[in-house]
């Protein structure tokens, strides 16, 4: 692993789906494949393998081999290093609670918006780097780390990012630059077209996007590009303009 890169095992015996889930990776900022499995069997071969850089899997429940719980509970035994998020068209409560019970990060459940996608890959990172290198924590600290929701409060809730709180690496005046650009696109854009336009790199555009995705100002969808291969496009939301005003 890079520094600062999590690597994702996709278990999806659909290629057409697993195609779909390893662009969303390979375009999301600190993260990469680290490989495919279509099956309970080659997953567990892969993890044989490459284990040490494998930190998240995403799972299906309808494997052709084996079931999906059944891997969990395997991979839960032999490698408590990696987080596992279940990815499946199982909606059945008997087999969300097992999976919650098997202590799985998060549940997915297809047909997956993207931005909800990019909500659980930016939980899953922030996660990680306020455990690192940390012996010990306060409630008050954990708290702030799980996110964990106040009674009453909707399980989306918006977040209230202000100026004074915009994370490394996210600069206002560009962050304005990025909002006017999507508001003036007579459609959605690619990172590569919003970097043109900001005349900046692919990576810094996508990491003001990725950050307006997360605060729900901005929506994520696939589609595809002249060369058939799937393709991250945004678009600004009409919530942005509420969200616009807290900055």
């Amino acid at each position: 692993m890079s520094d600062g890169q999590y690597g994702i095992l996709v278990v999806e015996d659909d290629f057409r789906i697993a195609d779909i889930h390893r662009a969303f990776i390979e375009q999301s900022d600190g993260f990469y494949v680290v490989g495919m499995a279509r099956n309970g069997s080659e997953a567990k071969a892969i993890m044989a393998e490459q284990a040490a850089s494998i930190h998240l899997i995403l799972l299906d429940a309808y494997l052709p081999d084996v079931e999906g719980l059944e891997l969990l509970w395997a991979i839960r035994r032999d490698y408590v290093h990696v987080d596992i998020v279940m990815v499946t068209a199982a909606r059945e409560v008997e087999t969300i609670s097992e999976a919650l019970r098997g202590g799985v990060f998060d549940y997915l459940i297809k047909p997956i918006e993207a931005a909800r996608m990019t909500q659980m890959l930016t939980r899953f990172r922030r996660e990680r780097e306020a455990l690192a290198n940390r012996a010990e924590m306060n409630q008050d600290e954990l708290d702030s780390v799980l996110a964990r929701l106040k009674p009453g409060e909707p399980l989306r809730a918006k977040s209230q990012t202000s100026s004074q709180t915009l994370p490394k690496g996210i600069d206002r005046l560009t962050l304005r630059r990025v909002i006017d650009a999507l508001a003036d696109a007579p459609d959605s854009l690619t990172a590569m077209q919003m970097a043109r336009t900001m005349g900046a790199s692919r990576s810094t555009a996508r990491r003001y996007l990725e950050f307006l995705v997360a605060e729900q100002a901005v929506s994520a969808e696939l589609g595809y590009g002249d060369v058939g291969r799937p393709e991250r496009r945004y678009r600004l939301l009409e919530a942005a303009h509420e969200w616009l005003n807290t900055l």
